[in-house]
């Protein structure tokens, strides 16, 4: 037990063809943990993206498999150039849609190298100090709140009130705007669609339009498919 503590401890000094199968398997099995709590922190920093991939969903797949690879290529020098030639003619044309997918899938290569070498101090390391940036970005940065996408869809009589709940949208929502309005009999259907709002802010925005026409019906719909 103190010889497999021992390696663990050793930040990667001993090379690995020198250590035995369960300390692989162990590297391994950290690797697919990082990843899954990577995998989290996007989705707990970053849920209410609305064009997003779902980059996070490969994670689990996406560490281990660098891992495994790093763990191989360190057994022979021949091999380790002929995976640089080939990945060298490798083009990957899956579009990185937010820029924060860059970031979090360096971190989970970070992460996967670590586990690949041994350094689990190094790893320890580099998902606190992540998850301490997480956390002051979104505390001091307010472009970071949650925000959500999505349409709402407002029954209303024709007449003042129609007038009225499109004002009150122009004037609620900054980032939206108007997609149709369909006249059913003596009702209006207004479809209005909109980039980003806060979370928080839903239940005024349903008020103010019940407020603004009184015989509304109000139905909202997120945009969230990217995050489940």
């Amino acid at each position: 037990m103190e010889d497999f503590i021992k390696q663990l401890a050793d930040f990667g000094e001993r090379g690995l063809a020198q250590t035995g199968l369960p300390v692989l398997a162990l590297a391994m099995a950290v690797s697919l943990v990082s990843s899954l709590f990577i995998a989290h922190l996007y989705r707990a920093f970053y849920q209410s993206r609305a064009i997003g991939s779902g980059v996070q969903k490969s994670f689990p797949l996406l560490g281990p498999s660098i891992t495994a690879v790093f763990i191989t290529i360190q057994f022979s020098l021949p091999l380790s150039l002929g995976l640089l030639g080939a990945l060298s003619i490798v083009r990957f044309r899956t579009p990185i849609k937010e820029p924060e997918e860059i970031a979090f899938i360096m971190l989970v290569v970070a992460a996967s190298l670590c586990c690949a070498t041994l350094n689990m101090l190094f790893l320890v390391i580099i998902l606190a100090t992540a998850t301490v940036a997480l956390i002051m970005t979104q505390r001091f940065d307010k472009s970071a709140q949650r925000l959500s996408a999505g349409l709402v869809v407002v029954h209303v009589s024709q007449g003042e009130g129609a007038t009225a709940v499109l004002a009150y949208l122009d004037g609620q929502i900054t980032r939206g705007s108007l997609d149709s309005i369909v006249e059913e009999g003596d009702q209006v259907v207004i479809s209005y669609s909109f980039v980003s709002i806060p979370e928080s802010t839903v239940p005024e925005l349903r008020q103010g339009l019940h407020e603004a026409a009184a015989d509304a019906e109000v139905n909202l719909y997120f945009d969230q498919g990217a995050t489940l």
